[in-house]
């Protein structure tokens, strides 16, 4: 669940933990019992693994700079032989 920030106007900071979209806009402070805002803060996402934010970060990047192609991709080689059992290797094939 989300973390939200609340700010008593005498004891400062205050966290609560709410379900995502449930957070109500002010809360009562736990010390005095005052009421306390919600704050606007920025995401914890330095929390979050390196891969994850570089799978984001190129995500967002194709979204404005797509990739450009600017050759056609090489042929296949040949398809390779199938490896054939060597117990049946020496029977006829069709």
């Amino acid at each position: 669940m989300p973390l939200y920030a609340y700010r008593c106007g005498d004891d400062g900071p205050v966290d609560a933990i709410w379900p995502m979209g449930a957070a109500p806009p002010a809360i009562s402070c736990p010390t005095c019992g005052g009421e306390a805002p919600r704050m606007i803060t920025a995401p914890r996402l330095g929390l979050v693994d390196r891969t994850r934010v570089a799978a984001i970060d190129r995500a967002e990047a194709s979204r404005t700079d797509p990739a450009v192609v600017s050759a056609l991709p090489p042929r296949p080689s040949a398809a390779p032989r199938p490896r054939l059992d060597p117990r049946t290797a020496a029977l006829p094939r069709p």
